[in-house]
């Protein structure tokens, strides 16, 4: 997930040096977008991954290849929407994300690639979570991280050799996808494959499980985009676009960190799936306490590295030296990470939950701290303290979750699990 998240970090970097604060600006606004295919990706393969999981493990293998199957065919229907949107509508999307003038035409170039190539990411996600669940999690890695370095390498080739501007970070952005799922295609091919496509009439209650499991995966990867276009909007009102490429810093790395967390939960879902669907419940707890203090540590270390090196951070990406936006995102940095240790707690409990098929704390956390604090919230706190409220939102959003995510944890440890799908 670290690689996955450099795909918007390279084009962060090459962008700010390509095109300066203007470009910085289009790629932020651009990002939700990116986000939102991102996340509906995860919430099919994680939702279906689950469900396959489960399913093999209690000895259900066409149960298991129907997951799949479903699985499949909501990732193509998606597709199309996105695809769709890719045709007919990056000019209009550009306009309500906020671009204008320069900004509008670089925003709608990048829009218009990421979207005709949401297929490829969508897909790729799908392929990503069901590989990892059937036994191949390196593999999985590996084509994550070859996928990433690929993107690296043809970021610096489109932008500075070929000249290609913000089409070619776009456009070595949808290739990567491409990369990975050739990589994960070895896993068919050495013939160890134990999901396959299956002609069946699809259910509804088999789809809406599927994306009821995925749903605070994808609400995980939403969050980050409505809140960028929320945050985009008060930068915006309160000291302009050098705000909104400020925040562009802040949000890219604030992006690997969740991606960190995000693959730790992910590294955990197939366990906890196999364990529930196989009988082992003693061992899920542990797997959660692993998960939450690797989580929590993690998160300690980036904070100190955050906090004296917010300069030199903040540098890295600010090509034209402009003082202003180094002022405000090295202050910002240095505010907003100190709710990263929470996000990761949250992130965890709330996949934690789908992977045992109690989809509905998972949701519940993952909704109040994607959409219903902080929302209100930065609204607030931006009303109240102005600038360093901004900054401060995410952090107190996410340490309240926290409190109501493990009183949740607590009730469900005394609640009788759920019987297995082909019982109930």
């Amino acid at each position: 997930m670290i690689g996955l998240s450099c795909y918007i970090l390279a084009d962060t970097y090459f962008i700010s040096l390509g095109m300066g604060a203007d470009g910085l600006a289009a790629l932020n606004l651009a990002i939700p977008v990116y986000s939102f295919i991102h996340g509906s990706g995860l919430m099919v393969g994680m939702g279906g991954g689950t469900k396959y999981s489960i399913r093999q493990n209690q000895g259900e293998p066409e149960e298991a290849d129907r997951a799949f199957s479903a699985s499949v065919l909501l990732a193509a229907g998606f597709a199309v929407v996105f695809f769709t949107a890719g045709l007919l509508l990056p000019g209009t999307l550009a306009r309500l994300l906020g671009a204008d003038g320069a900004v509008f035409e670089m925003t709608a170039t990048y829009l218009r690639v990421i979207l005709l190539f949401a297929p490829m990411f969508l897909f790729n996600n799908l392929f990503l979570c069901f590989v990892r669940n059937d036994g191949a999690p390196q593999l999985a890695m590996t084509a994550m991280v070859l996928g990433s370095l690929s993107n690296v390498v043809l970021d610096y080739v489109f932008i500075f050799p070929l000249g290609l501007g913000i089409f070619g970070a776009a456009l070595a952005t949808g290739v990567a996808p491409i990369v990975s799922m050739m990589i994960l295609s070895a896993h068919r091919i050495r013939r160890r494959c134990r999901f396959h496509l299956r002609r069946f009439l699809p259910k509804a209650r088999l789809l809406g499980g599927i994306c009821s499991a995925g749903v605070p995966s994808l609400i995980t990867e939403l969050s980050s985009g409505v809140v960028m276009i929320a945050f985009n909007a008060i930068l915006l009102s309160i000291c302009g676009s050098v705000g909104v490429a400020a925040y562009g810093v802040i949000a890219n790395l604030s992006l690997v960190v969740i991606a960190i967390f995000t693959g730790i939960s992910q590294g955990i879902q197939p366990l906890l799936s196999r364990r529930y669907g196989s009988g082992q419940r003693r061992e899920l707890g542990a797997i959660l306490r692993y998960a939450l203090v690797s989580a929590v540590m993690i998160a300690a270390a980036v904070y100190v590295v955050t906090f004296l090196w917010a300069g030199p951070v903040t540098t890295l990406f600010n090509s034209e030296g402009n003082a202003r936006l180094q002022e405000i995102a090295e202050a910002g940095l240095r505010l907003y990470f100190i709710g990263c240790p929470f996000a990761g707690v949250n992130i965890i409990l709330s996949v934690y939950f789908a992977s045992i098929e109690q989809p509905v704390p998972g949701q519940v956390i993952a909704l109040l701290r994607g959409f219903l604090v902080i929302l209100p919230m930065a609204f607030a706190l931006a009303a109240a303290f102005g600038l360093t409220g901004v900054w401060c939102a995410f952090p107190v959003t996410e340490a309240i979750v926290s409190a109501v995510g493990l009183v949740l944890y607590r009730k469900a440890r005394h609640l009788p699990p759920p019987l297995p799908e082909s019982l109930s």
